[in-house]
């Protein structure tokens, strides 16, 4: 397979697929209508050549990751609540209209964004911290201590990943995301982008953010066998601090992995590739359709298929 630089994400009924500083959400209305939007997102990544380092990089394009998605997110919900029958606002969602305006849908997918991130390190984080503190009289601060508490952190990022995935409309996401990840196959192996084609291809990819997630997880115990400090409080603060540099040295990982074919590195992956096993589904062949049109909008892949694979020609 050949890195062809595209990524993107699931959305409500619908796909996110970004090529650079160009991105395209496809969404399917329920009365069947496919609709396309197409814009360009330039992200912190792209105004300062500093977040651009190796190492540094990881945590603002994570940051421009948060940003892009929830944007697109926010977008395929407005395709359905277009379609609800219109309520008499509120007295106070007249106040918030009067208080923001037009930057009211903005100030909400900044604070829901915000508070998305806060929950996350609470439960991922620090969370894991504060259990392991309780079974302390027993394994001391030692490595054990340490590698509980690692377990622990991957234990709970798993049970999370699971117990979502029950959720009905959580299913469909996961369904979209496996299109998603099976139209980059699909380009990648140098085939045709044609449902059928699709369809064949795994829907599992290594540059996924669910491998980027176990890969955090994974490189956050190996930094906490060494840095263990005493102070609970201290201990706490640590896990909070190293967050950037952790998510720094997770994404030149992934990064190197998703650009290379080595046996090495298919092997390393293999974790990341097991979990997507609960986040990745087998989507539908109307799901595809959804999925290739998002593609087309931003990338054009019969000219990396002419460049990449011209005995396909």
């Amino acid at each position: 397979m050949k890195s062809s630089g595209i990524g993107g994400q699931a959305v409500m009924e619908g796909i996110m697929m970004r090529n650079g500083e160009n991105y395209a959400v496809g969404v399917r209305k329920s009365n069947g209508e496919i609709v396309v939007k197409k814009d360009t997102y330039r992200g912190v990544t792209a105004k300062c050549k500093l977040f651009r380092l190796p190492f540094i990089r990881g945590i603002f394009n994570m940051i421009d990751s948060l940003a892009l998605g929830m944007k697109s997110l926010t977008f395929s919900a407005d395709q359905f609540a277009e379609e609800e029958i219109e309520e008499e606002p509120s007295r106070f969602e007249k106040w918030l209209e009067e208080k923001f305006g037009d930057k009211l849908e903005k100030a909400i997918m900044d604070v829901t964004m915000v508070i998305s991130v806060i929950l996350a390190v609470l439960i991922f984080m620090v969370l894991p911290t504060v259990i392991s503190g309780w079974v302390r009289p027993v394994l001391g601060n030692g490595f054990l201590m340490a590698l509980f508490e690692g377990i622990l952190r991957l234990a709970i990022f798993i049970a999370y990943v699971a117990l979502i995935s029950l959720m009905k409309d959580i299913r469909r996401t996961y369904m979209y995301h496996g299109a998603e990840h099976k139209c980059i196959n699909c380009i990648e192996q140098g085939l045709d982008l044609t449902v059928e084609n699709v369809m064949k291809c795994s829907k599992e990819h290594k540059r996924c953010g669910t491998s980027f997630m176990l890969i955090v997880m994974t490189i956050s115990i190996l930094f906490f066998l060494v840095i263990r400090p005493e102070n609970i409080w201290i201990k706490i603060l640590t896990r909070i601090v190293l967050i950037p540099v952790i998510a720094g040295v997770s994404y030149e990982f992934l990064r190197a992995a998703g650009n290379s074919s080595s046996k090495l590195m298919d092997v390393l992956s293999r974790p990341g590739l097991m979990l997507q096993g609960l986040t990745t589904k087998e989507p539908t062949d109307d799901m595809v359709e959804v999925a290739i049109q998002a593609v087309e909008a931003v990338f054009d892949w019969k000219a990396y298929q002419a460049e990449n694979f011209p005995e396909k020609k």
